[in-house]
């Protein structure tokens, strides 16, 4: 389980975070809701470890209430593509660089991911020869290489249209059902009704 307790983060003399406290257990799809400005991503890149919280506990727990690896993935709203990496290079280039996979097993684990997420016909193909939802589907299977035991969206279905958004939701349940605890930043309540196993409302 992620355990997060008594989240504060200021900016200055701006507090974006207050008093936040959350659990997220694996398996489980959690919304993360809010007005724009709430502090909807600055909360995930502190879970992250991308930004820096002023106090509170960040926890990563075991069944038995013991710590685990606090690993967790990012699915970031950009996707950050490796530009001059092709679709199979910017799956496997984070676990020979980062997990010191030997390149066979990357590309094995690449191979069964790009199934996973229907990017077959495409392990060629760089950035700028992919759709948006392509390219979020690559940021994915980047993200689940690395197997972590927790997994953030920012933002997933920003400027798509319905038939995309439930393409998302979909590919968001199926994270979940790997196992993964799951933490979605969105604006877009009705998508947060239709997919989430609970929300949380920032600001309210």
């Amino acid at each position: 389980m992620l355990r997060i307790r008594n989240l504060n983060k200021s900016f200055g003399e701006k507090q974006v975070l207050k008093n936040i406290s959350l659990d997220v257990n694996k398996g489980e799809i959690v919304m993360i809701t809010g007005e724009s400005g709430v502090g909807k991503t600055t909360l995930v890149r502190c879970l992250c470890g991308l930004e820096n919280y002023d106090s509170g506990k960040v926890e990563y727990l075991n069944d038995d209430n013991t710590n685990e690896d606090n690993s967790i993935g990012l699915v970031s709203q950009g996707f950050d593509l490796f530009p001059h990496f092709n679709v199979m290079k910017n799956i496997t280039y984070p676990l020979v660089k980062v997990k010191n996979n030997k390149k066979a097993e990357a590309i094995e684990k690449a191979k069964d991911l790009v199934d996973l997420l229907g990017l077959n016909g495409l392990e060629e193909n760089y950035e700028c020869q992919l759709s948006g939802g392509q390219k979020q589907r690559v940021a994915i299977a980047r993200a689940l290489a690395m197997e972590p035991q927790y997994i953030c969206f920012d933002e997933p279905t920003s400027a798509l249209d319905y038939k995309l958004r439930d393409s998302v939701g979909q590919l968001i349940k199926t994270v979940a059902s790997r196992g993964m605890g799951v933490i979605v930043i969105t604006h877009d309540r009705e998508f947060a009704n239709k997919y989430a196993n609970r929300i949380f409302e920032l600001g309210a």
